[in-house]
């Protein structure tokens, strides 16, 4: 149970697992697909999701529903899952025919016009679209309170990262400016099949208490990115794409700085100080 403003009960008994029916969808290496056969670590998963009474959850890429069979368990989710392949679709329509399935490409989504009110995300998610989902998820914030699920451990890692680690990155400062970011545990190949080349890693998002940034949010995100795009790079290099070299806003002793010794409050202080300098011309 995890207790955290919210509560949620999960019931993870009488759940039948599907190990033996795994030969039943081919895992498609362009689609990322790497089923989870370990049962335990599922509920875990399953688990990891924090609730605010009745809550509507969006399950991305349930595959034949390993992580699904116990969140429909749950008297608490009403549950919805989109699902690109073709192939785990007809599984998921005749395992679980009261699993409401959506045929479709979750990036292409409009969120709002399925969830017209607050809902959660949950899943094992696919590496080579797990930062698009988390841009995705930004841009629908103000809907999504909790978002948990499996990714990558190296980009766990960096979500999770914090200022001054050399992880620290872009998806760290935008993730952690409207979220708390845990890392919960880390997933051996050994339990996937096939087995992917990396470790996985479990991560929770919490919608924290700001509803909106003390700066323009689409120039925070164009400052951010733009820092970040030559690391190595002090902010007076970095940011010429955006300020012109020779602005006496570089005379600032922060602009000797590397990206990744600001915080998310520094910035959005920077942020600040190039919407005055672009104001200024």
């Amino acid at each position: 149970m995890v207790i955290d403003n919210f509560t949620a009960i999960i019931f993870l008994t009488q759940v039948t697992p599907i190990i033996n029916n795994m030969n039943q969808v081919r895992a498609k290496k362009y689609l990322g697909q790497h089923f989870l056969k370990d049962m335990g670590i599922a509920g875990r998963i399953a688990d990891s999701l924090i609730l605010d009474g009745k809550t509507s959850v969006l399950e991305i890429g349930p595959g034949m529903g390993v992580l699904t069979q116990f969140l429909l368990q749950n008297p608490l989710i009403d549950l919805t899952a989109v699902e690109l392949d073709k192939e785990s679709v007809e599984y998921l329509h005749q395992h679980y025919p009261q699993l409401n399935v959506i045929e479709a490409d979750f990036l292409k989504l409009d969120l709002k016009t399925i969830f017209p009110d607050k809902f959660c995300v949950i899943g094992n998610f696919p590496y080579n679209i797990s930062s698009q989902i988390f841009f995705k998820m930004l841009d629908n914030k103000d809907s999504i309170p909790c978002l948990a699920g499996m990714i990558q451990k190296e980009v766990a890692e960096r979500i999770a990262a914090p200022a001054g680690s050399k992880t620290y990155g872009i998806l760290s400062v935008l993730m952690q400016a409207y979220y708390k970011i845990e890392y919960l545990f880390t997933v051996h190949e050994h339990v996937f099949d096939p087995p992917p080349k990396v470790k996985s890693a479990v991560i929770r998002f919490t919608r924290n208490e700001v509803s909106k940034i003390d700066c323009d949010e689409q120039l925070f995100k164009a400052v951010v990115k733009t820092s970040f795009n030559q690391r190595r790079k002090t902010l007076r290099n970095s940011l010429k794409p955006l300020v012109e070299a020779g602005h006496p806003m570089y005379a600032d002793p922060i602009f000797d700085l590397r990206p990744e010794r600001l915080d998310v409050a520094a910035f959005i202080d920077l942020t600040k100080r190039v919407e005055a300098a672009l104001a200024s011309k």
